[in-house]
């Protein structure tokens, strides 16, 4: 019996439907851009299994940042203690972040990430004796799905059956060039109708939602209009962080710093489970205080995993590194190259990118997505691609060091596919 048929005896997949899913594929080896499946089929991984593994898989430094680490301290709980790799690793995250953030709260992913920065926003209000309720995000959002990160999304394909159990939130329109006015219009009736405790945002590029962009400058404004009301501003930047955009941060792009930051997915470069929400300097002083109650208590087993620091730091060592930046930079170039190519094509409504991000969105009727998402999977998966398309968009965000020669076959097969349209 192989590793998928037995996988079904026991095994719940994540974001699946087990009663029509086709045959899952059995992963037994990844290294550099691909994958391998038990019959010794090859697949690249052109979107760096979830936008994680940005130095590709098994990066021989990071492993061997891990094994180190694991020789000396395997794991110690974070509470009573600290060690060496997570004090190291808080050094040089505050050296690139933007300039305001001061403190590092460890997780375990990236959806734990924002529930702690919600519930930090919703306790910083309350220990100033302030209780305010509500959430200002955008839609078509997406932050994860424990329950605080699940109510400031906004995509009800993940949302639906738990609506009336959420928190409070308002959802505004992303800010484009054309519509400024008129999100800031609605971000002003959320205030005055509503105790706004935070504004949780992925900064420029929504994921989930299918890669859309949205305006620096007009999420500038909105993030100054916040925090004049003393609305906390949270980056969601799981996503987007460490390079993807082209800068360190998405946040980068803004001339206003956010106060909360939510860090994941390539903190790691997908050797281990861990993420950060980092702040202010501001935001932890309203902590501080002689009653314990006010302190923030919220804790994950694994917070700060030597392990997960150990792989942290060396994928920072990387991040900038120069022949990273040299590959990050010639991706970025190929990805503008094929959207001018590919731009004008009949098939193609809109296509896009930003640093290493690419997306297409597909001319196509609104009740042909499903089975249009399924016929390209399936398309990429038979010419040894994986990518996941959202809707009607197709995306690309591969690791780093995925070779010219790889990143052309997937812009081959794109468009190739077109043809299935």
């Amino acid at each position: 019996m192989n590793l998928s048929e037995r996988d079904k005896k026991h095994i719940w997949h994540p974001l699946t439907q087990h009663k029509t899913a086709k045959e899952l594929i059995a992963i037994v080896k990844a290294e550099g851009a691909s994958i391998w499946d038990e019959d010794g089929n090859e697949y690249i991984d052109g979107i760096a299994s979830w936008y994680t593994s940005m130095y590709g898989h098994g990066h021989p430094k990071i492993k061997a940042a891990i094994t180190k680490q694991m020789n000396t301290l395997d794991f110690v709980m974070f509470s009573g203690f600290t060690h060496k790799p997570a004090v190291a690793l808080s050094e040089s995250l505050i050296r690139i972040l933007p300039t305001n953030q001061q403190k590092i709260f460890f997780n375990d992913n990236g959806s734990t990430a924002v529930e702690a920065a919600i519930k930090m926003a919703l306790q910083y209000h309350s220990n100033a004796g302030e209780k305010r309720d509500t959430l200002i995000a955008f839609e078509d959002g997406f932050h994860g799905d424990t329950f605080g990160a699940m109510s400031a999304s906004g995509l009800a394909s993940y949302n639906a059956p738990f609506e009336d159990f959420l928190l409070n939130v308002i959802r505004i329109p992303t800010p484009q060039k054309h519509n400024l006015a008129e999100v800031l219009e609605k971000l002003e009736i959320a205030i005055a109708e509503n105790s706004c405790a935070a504004f949780i945002f992925e900064p420029l590029v929504q994921g989930a939602a299918g890669m859309k962009f949205h305006s620096a400058k007009g999420l500038d404004a909105l993030i100054t209009r916040c925090q004049t009301a003393d609305i906390l501003c949270i980056a969601d930047e799981i996503m987007t962080g460490f390079g993807k955009t082209g800068k360190n941060f998405a946040s980068d792009y803004l001339t206003q710093n956010p106060d909360i930051m939510c860090l994941g997915k390539a903190l790691t470069a997908g050797m281990f489970p861990l993420s950060i929400t980092s702040c202010s300097q501001a935001v932890f002083n309203r902590f501080l205080n002689d009653e314990i109650h006010k302190g923030f208590f919220h804790a994950h087993t694994f917070s700060a995993h030597p392990l997960g620091c150990a792989a942290a730091l060396e994928g920072l060592a990387l991040l900038n590194a120069s022949e990273i930046l040299t590959q990050r930079n010639s991706i970025a170039k190929s990805h503008e190259v094929f959207v001018e190519k590919i731009s004008n094509h009949l098939k193609v409504k809109a296509a896009r990118c930003i640093g290493v991000v690419l997306a297409i969105d597909l001319e196509v009727e609104m009740e042909r997505y499903g089975k249009l998402r399924d016929t390209l999977y399936q398309h990429f998966i038979s010419q040894g691609i994986v990518l996941r398309p959202l809707g009607n968009t197709i995306y690309v965000l591969p690791p780093y060091i995925i070779s010219a020669k790889q990143l052309q076959k997937i812009y081959d097969s794109i468009e190739e596919a077109l043809l299935l349209m």
